[in-house]
């Protein structure tokens, strides 16, 4: 099984799957982003993009990696990754469905107030990370018109990253 960790850059996705992978026995944290930076390390490199998602070898080596990481070890991977563009989700899912691999996808979510004070406080990436700060209207068109509908929605405005990972773990126990 896929436990996918959706939303927002900043939202806690990486700290969240962390906690999520410590309650769920016999999983591991798989970030697709690790695809992305491999493409990216391509040289010469491949076409401009201000995102990796948008390169076409992303997503479905996003489904083969996943897939041989399941054959491989079995269990359950926590995947904490971002995907606003429905196309996109829909060609990951697709692919994922093809190998008969269950997927519970869960959106991280929080107020826009909340959002950019946790991006503003960020030790890791900086503060008011432009790269962040860019995908919050994308973030919300998304929600409006098709990821919540499309995930289990778990509002981590007022709740710690414990406390997300926690509701996370007993839904898919549950």
């Amino acid at each position: 099984m896929i436990v996918w960790l959706n939303g927002t850059h900043g939202v806690g996705k990486t700290t969240t799957s962390a906690l999520v992978q410590q309650l769920l026995p016999d999983s591991r944290v798989l970030d697709a982003e690790k695809v992305g930076e491999t493409l990216m390390d391509i040289a010469p490199g491949l076409p401009g993009t201000d995102n990796f998602q948008h390169w076409p070898p992303w997503r479905p080596l996003v489904v083969e990696t996943a897939r041989h990481v399941l054959d491989y070890t079995g269990g359950t991977l926590v995947m904490p990754m971002t995907v606003l563009v429905e196309a996109y989700w829909r060609e990951i899912s697709a692919g994922l469905a093809r190998h008969a691999i269950p997927v519970r996808h869960f959106v991280l979510h929080a107020d826009e107030a909340t959002l950019r004070r946790r991006i503003a406080g960020d030790t890791v990436l900086g503060p008011d990370s432009p790269f962040r700060l860019r995908y919050l209207e994308p973030y919300a068109e998304a929600a409006r018109t098709w990821l919540h509908t499309e995930a289990e929605v778990v509002d981590t405005t007022h709740l710690t990253p414990a406390q997300s990972a926690a509701r996370i773990a007993a839904a898919v126990r549950g």
